[in-house]
């Protein structure tokens, strides 16, 4: 039976882990939400957890269902746009830096419906046009342009978003 120890500064009090243990502690960490493969992977590098061990251990996540890129990838999409307000960019983004393949984080983006995506940039677009105090309108412009680019909405919808905000503030 495989041992790990956990990191901890001081040797003595260390609490080795048996392989048993480590798969009970990652199910829970991968049944609290969604996890992937490299999220897994970090903390099992955090935990002092090395391979094959770590190998082992997320096979055994894969085979039981703990750990799903796609359904990651779906959940992970629908929750930051939800949520957070994230454009696809940013969305697509964060999954590249979690190691998703390309069909996974087209899966995901796929999640979000494209009517309610571009409400919801109109929405941000009027919102934070609202909160910026700026006398000059091209540095007003520019400030929104910026925020909604660092969310991740496409510059041509950001665009098109500002011009329709424009439009409906003339009338």
């Amino acid at each position: 039976m495989s041992v790990w120890r956990k990191n901890n500064s001081d040797q003595s009090t260390k609490k080795s882990w048996t392989l048993e243990e480590a798969k009970e502690k990652l199910s829970t960490y991968c049944a609290y939400q969604e996890r992937c493969i490299w999220e897994t992977r970090r903390k099992l590098y955090e935990k002092g957890i090395k391979e094959p061990h770590s190998d082992e251990l997320i096979d055994y996540l894969l085979e039981e269902r703990f750990i799903d890129e796609e359904r990651f990838s779906r959940s992970f999409a629908r929750g930051k746009f939800r949520l957070k307000k994230w454009g696809k960019g940013r969305i697509r983004q964060e999954l590249r830096m979690r190691q998703l393949s390309d069909e996974n984080i087209r899966k995901g983006l796929s999640e979000i419906d494209p009517e309610e995506y571009y409400e919801t940039l109109l929405s941000q677009t009027e919102k934070h046009w609202e909160r910026i105090k700026e006398a000059d309108l091209f540095k007003k412009k520019f400030k929104v342009v910026h925020y909604l680019m660092t969310k991740g909405f496409e510059q041509d919808l950001v665009k098109e978003a500002i011009e329709s905000l424009n439009r409906s503030t003339d009338d």
